[in-house]
C-alpha cells in the first residue's frame, strides 16, 4: 500500500556512481592520475552493485 515510501537502493547507488564519475574526471582535467584511477575503480564497484540488484530483482 505504502510502496512509494520504500528506499530505492539502485536510485542511491546511481546518484553515487555518477557523482565519482564527475569527480575522477575532475581529477583527471587537474592530471591528478592516481585519484582518477581510485575514483573509477570505486565507481566500477559501485556498479557492479548496481547490475547485481537488477539481476536480483527479476
Amino acid at each position: 500500500m505504502f510502496a512509494f515510501l520504500k528506499s530505492n537502493p539502485t536510485k542511491k547507488l546511481k546518484k553515487r556512481h555518477s557523482l565519482l564519475l564527475e569527480q575522477a574526471m575532475q581529477a583527471q582535467r587537474k592530471g591528478d592520475i592516481r585519484t582518477y584511477s581510485q575514483l573509477t575503480a570505486e565507481a566500477e564497484k559501485v556498479y557492479d552493485e548496481i547490475q547485481h540488484l537488477k539481476i536480483s530483482k527479476t
